[in-house]
């Protein structure tokens, strides 16, 4: 690649966002609502909830699957279902969602680190957080990439712990055979419109024992089991039937999605690759991937630039990677004093210097070449 092109420093016209929802054809969309119009059904478990509730649990192959109106009071939900109280283990480098899931709950984050390879929580200073008042881990599958659930599990059986999963970041990814769904007790999806399956917003959580699910139903329907009594304390986290249809028809395209994103991928991957001092994870061993974001994480005095110089550079041509995840929910003022919010070295130098580039289906591959283009023009310069 010509990294003094004439392109460099044309800015282009339109903005270009580190993401862009997809959307079906408007058409199929239009069908899939009219039902809606008929049955008068707008939310409260109607036939579209129901039907996408059964076609995410066979496309997930999981036994049990709850639908919410979003991720994070799915998330919520889980941690009340399961009665915890006490200290739960996460990682700081997340999205600000699963700490706040945690202390919304009246429980305490305790912050491990993370693994620079894959960004995941690092299984091995898990046992040395352990205290009497810990009682679960809430690990985070980060970037599509899924933490190690052997160790984690083997961990959490070991001092009677319970797992929760943020798999926020992978859905349809696979371990082997195994779904990403069906490790832990439960497992948390986020189908935000800015994720590789979405439903504009909503969440669910998959699980293996049937018996949380009327206690899940009746969480996110304020406590509510029937027209005259509340059993109780409740929230309101029900998906509308808007939303599940739009769950319904994104799910038939969801391969295709995966497949095209994979493209994307290994041209970035191709473009990038050797350069000194600039990582990019490739395809974890044993792993079906979904390439949910393209995370690239810069070593500033190898690469010759930090990562906010190519943000920078890279907005002065109209284009808008993310500093993700930036800052770590550890240094928000609430969490700041909470254990281990001062003992994680890598997570704070990988929020200090990664990016996840601008990654999406139909995302054009001259603007791939471009963002690379202008990432490599930078590279041992200071």
């Amino acid at each position: 690649m010509d990294n003094h092109s004439d392109g460099i420093g044309k800015k282009n016209e339109e903005p270009i966002f580190v993401t862009k929802s997809f959307l079906p054809p408007f058409d199929e969309y239009v069908k899939e609502i009219e039902s809606i119009w008929e049955t008068h059904i707008l939310t409260n478990n109607g036939p579209k909830h129901r039907m996408l509730a059964d076609s995410l649990k066979a496309y997930l192959s999981v036994p049990n699957l709850t639908l919410f109106v979003n991720g994070h009071l799915a998330l919520e939900g889980a941690i009340k279902a399961l009665e915890l109280h006490g200290e739960i283990i996460t990682t700081p480098f997340t999205f600000a969602s699963t700490t706040h899931a945690i202390a919304n709950t009246g429980c305490t984050p305790v912050f491990c680190d993370i693994k620079k390879s894959d960004f995941t929580i690092d299984e091995t200073k898990i046992e040395s957080l352990i205290t009497p008042r810990t009682v679960a881990i809430l690990p985070v599958h980060v970037f599509g990439f899924p933490c190690n659930t052997v160790a984690i599990e083997e961990i959490a059986k070991r001092h009677g712990l319970k797992v929760i999963y943020d798999a926020a970041h992978v859905f349809g990814v696979k371990i082997g055979e195994a779904s990403i769904g069906s490790f832990g007790d439960i497992s948390m999806f986020s189908f935000h419109a800015t994720k590789v399956f979405h439903s504009v917003e909503g969440g669910a959580l998959s699980y293996g024992d049937a018996g949380l699910s009327r206690k899940l139903d009746l969480l996110k329907n304020f406590g509510i089991s029937g027209p005259d009594r509340i059993e109780i304390v409740g929230f309101n986290a029900k998906m509308n039937e808007f939303q599940a249809a739009m769950g319904l028809v994104c799910l038939r395209y969801i391969e295709s999605e995966i497949e095209k994103r994979r493209q994307k991928v290994t041209l970035y991957r191709r473009l990038l690759r050797g350069v000194p001092g600039l990582y990019t994870c490739d395809d974890l061993k044993d792993v079906r991937p979904n390439y949910a974001y393209f995370p690239v994480l810069f070593d500033p005095d190898a690469f010759g630039s930090s990562r906010d110089t190519v943000c920078d550079a890279l907005a002065e041509r109209n284009i808008f990677a993310r500093k993700y995840f930036h800052p770590l929910t550890s240094d928000c003022a609430r969490y700041a004093k909470a254990p281990g919010a001062s003992a994680t070295p890598i997570a704070r130098y990988c929020s200090a210097n990664i990016v996840t580039l601008p990654l999406w289906s139909e995302i054009p591959d001259n603007v791939v070449s471009e963002i690379c283009e202008v990432i490599l023009a930078l590279h041992c310069k200071v």
